[in-house]
């Protein structure tokens, strides 16, 4: 039985096909249309998962999509109605997409699918999606279910409980009311993209101290023992205009929002540590009510605030739970896997027998391409490479290229579903470096210089290097972890602030190292990403460190590469060492085609994210 999943028309639209239950495929439309969290109908992904599942759009027998329109446009009435006259300017700007399009979704999915589906949809409540992508394909036979977003139709954040292949919804918090739009507010007001610079606010927290933090409690917050809470919509604005923040916002917080660009100041870093701070003492307070709810040992997390990955560190540290579960792609481009899902166990009653391992395959549900196929692009492009038909001499290579202090592109099996890079689309480097996190910020991701990169290490070593269990699973890149004790190297302060923090080296693998001492740690294991594993394998035998930088090949602003072609390109515009394709390495000195990087034209490609 096909079943296909959709989510789409929001943000990070995405496509997922089940196959009898079991995951396919799954990808964002993003990385086909290399138009960062494109909204629109992923034609493209779908078209990529038929191929991949070896059918046409006619042998679909259900097809899913991610949430309810028609809740959503109710929603956004009442809104209006709730506020008006005020407001009446947002409602007109919204209006006739909701009129030409959303509205109208079957027909939309009939267009998009090219009238070849003749069957029916079925549409799931937006948390739903959520709760059926965390649980589902989770190694848990029952767990609880967390799931904490901006805004679905009504509900911002649910606990439901999964048992078998049934889900059952116990509570959810209602908008306005919103963990996901208060931290989105707080990300609107630091000068970063609201619903792309979440990850950034959540960067830039260690470098300030939370000074603000009872002011956000005492004046915006009314949160209860369980976690649920009521916001001062007196200092928002998302209610009634294209802002997230009011006026009183702004005097609370002494001026207005840091204009994007301009230069980060002490405010927007204490702003950020406090928020930060709010939010992970709220999610604790839900995971302890969803534990005393559920009386059970596992939770489920999923929604766009379970990307935040020190929240999640907490809720493992901090909370009742002894195992904890995050779907990878818990943003809205999961609901598609969602959808599907939900739909084969729970509406189709089919049998779940989770054997202890989870069925996301790694999360490497995307396209794969072949040594042929790169071998015929690479000749064409008259680049110039070394083929390595054994795989232990490539793994041997390429961490031969990172122990000299290389930055090394690796683009090989098949791509990552959820914005984290896990190996098969990432840039790889010497966590050991005391300048690789400079060199590969400003030279190769031309980003943010505070931004952190996250370390990837041999799972048999995780609890040598961080506070984590021996063997602890990680491999997700969705949990923070302190750096252990006798890691860290005594500081030579001279009373860095802020910023300058920066400077100081912190420990023995100082690249991954952030200024509060923490990791964002992936752990790798042989049976999800043998190739990765094999590579930090070669590189601990030839340094005796298991611990590699592993950060998303692209640049500020891209997409994560998904083809040969893309890498390529990124390789040549950036100045990045080494690329390996597949069983293909090429050197950047000897690529003919390598030149002066004409960085400000590659970028204007993407615009900031």
């Amino acid at each position: 039985m096909n079943i296909l999943g959709i989510s789409a028309y929001y943000h990070d639209s995405a496509a997922c096909l089940l196959q009898d239950g079991r995951i396919v495929a799954a990808a964002q439309e993003e990385r086909f249309t290399r138009k960062k969290h494109d909204y629109r109908f992923p034609g493209r992904a779908i078209e990529y998962c038929l191929r991949e599942g070896g059918i046409r759009t006619e042998d679909l027998d259900l097809v899913a999509f991610y949430d309810k329109p028609l809740l959503k446009f109710d929603r956004l009435l009442e809104t209006y109605v709730a506020y008006a006259p005020v407001g009446f300017r947002l409602f007109l700007m919204g209006l006739p997409l909701w009129l030409k399009q959303k509205l109208y979704t079957p027909r939309e999915l009939d267009a998009g699918l090219e009238g070849r589906y003749k069957g029916r949809y079925v549409f799931l409540e937006h948390h739903e999606s959520h709760a059926a992508s965390a649980f589902f394909p989770s190694p848990f036979d029952e767990a609880a279910i967390l799931t904490l977003d901006g805004v679905g139709e009504w509900a911002t954040g649910s606990i439901a409980v999964g048992r078998g292949n049934q889900i059952q919804m116990l509570k959810e918090l209602r908008f306005p009311h919103s963990l996901g739009l208060l931290y989105s507010a707080f990300t609107y007001f630091t000068g970063f993209k609201v619903n792309s610079g979440e990850y950034k606010l959540m960067g830039l927290a260690p470098y300030g101290e939370p000074i603000y933090a009872d002011l956000i409690r005492e004046k915006m917050l009314d949160v209860k023992e369980d976690g649920s809470f009521r916001l001062d919509m007196s200092y928002f604005a998302y209610t009634h205009k294209d802002v997230m923040t009011s006026r009183k916002f702004d005097a609370l917080f002494g001026g207005p929002p840091r204009a994007a660009e301009s230069p980060i100041t002490q405010r927007e870093m204490d702003l950020a540590a406090s928020i930060q701070l709010v939010t992970e003492e709220i999610m604790v307070r839900i995971a302890r009510h969803a534990h005393e709810l559920t009386g059970l040992e596992n939770l489920c997390l999923a929604g766009g605030v379970a990307l935040n990955c020190v929240g999640n560190g907490k809720i493992l540290r901090d909370g009742p739970f002894e195992n904890v579960w995050i779907q990878p792609a818990a943003g809205d481009a999961g609901g598609a896997l969602g959808a599907a899902t939900f739909a084969w166990y729970q509406l189709l009653e089919k049998k779940r027998e989770p054997n202890g391992k989870d069925l996301q395959s790694g999360s490497l549900l995307g396209p794969a391409y072949s040594n042929q196929e790169i071998r015929a692009f690479l000749d064409e492009q008259g680049a110039v490479y070394r083929y390595y038909p054994d795989e232990a001499a490539l793994c041997n290579a390429v961490a031969e290229l990172i122990a000299a202090e290389n930055v090394v592109g690796h683009c090989a099996g098949r791509m990552e579903f959820g914005p984290r890079a896990l190996g098969a689309r990432s840039i790889l480097g010497d966590a050991r470096s005391r300048k690789m996190q400079s060199v590969m910020n400003v030279k190769i991701k031309f980003r943010e210089s505070f931004r952190p990169f996250a370390p990837a290490v041999l799972r048999e070593d995780v609890s040598t290097f961080f506070e984590m269990r021996p063997n602890e699973d990680s491999p997700y890149m969705l949990l923070v972890a302190p750096v252990r004790d006798e890691k860290l190297l005594p500081i030579e302060s001279r009373g860095e602030k802020g910023l300058d923090k920066l400077k100081q080296v912190r420990s023995v693998v100082p690249a991954i190292t952030h200024v509060d001492n923490s990791a964002r740690v992936q752990t790798i294991d042989p049976e999800r990403n043998p190739r990765f594993y094999g590579i930090a394998q070669a590189f601990k035998r030839l340094t005796g460190s298991p611990v590699l930088i592993n950060t998303s090949f692209n640049v500020r602003g891209e997409p994560i590469v998904n083809t040969p072609a893309d890498s390529y390109r990124c390789f040549m515009h950036t100045n990045m060492d080494a690329l390996v394709l597949e069983n293909h390495v090429l050197l950047k000195t000897e690529q003919p085609e390598a030149k002066e990087i004409d960085v400000a034209a590659y970028l204007a490609e993407f615009g900031n994210d």
